[in-house]
């Protein structure tokens, strides 16, 4: 499976971004739980927000009540709303399944910076 994220840029603390993920070669997608994860450089990868196959998610305490994740499962797709965004949002975001990681995408750059 190959997973390409897309949508990062440059914001200024308080503006939204949306990313997405779209994991393709594979099957089973609409049954598999994906997460969002984000690292900052010297920093671990950290899972910020979680969905299941279902559509039920579980979100960091950092992020609860600013991101939203989603997913298009006939498109193989899983989105990231993220608002009111700080700088401390700052990183590399990533999506993968939860377990039995796929290969790491290259990862969209989230920037917020005033």
């Amino acid at each position: 499976v190959q997973l390409q994220a897309s949508g990062g840029g440059e914001v200024q603390p308080g503006g939204s971004l949306r990313l997405s993920c779209v994991a393709s070669g594979g099957s089973g997608f609409s049954t598999t739980s994906m997460g969002w994860y984000r690292q900052v450089p010297g920093k671990q990868r950290e899972l910020v927000v979680r969905i299941t196959g279902g559509g039920s998610t579980i979100y960091a305490d950092s992020v609860k009540g600013r991101f939203t994740i989603s997913r298009v499962n006939a498109k193989n797709t899983v989105n990231l709303q993220m608002n009111s965004l700080k700088p401390e949002d700052t990183a590399v975001y990533y999506c993968n399944r939860l377990d039995r990681l796929w290969a790491w995408g290259q990862g969209t750059l989230v920037t917020v910076s005033s």
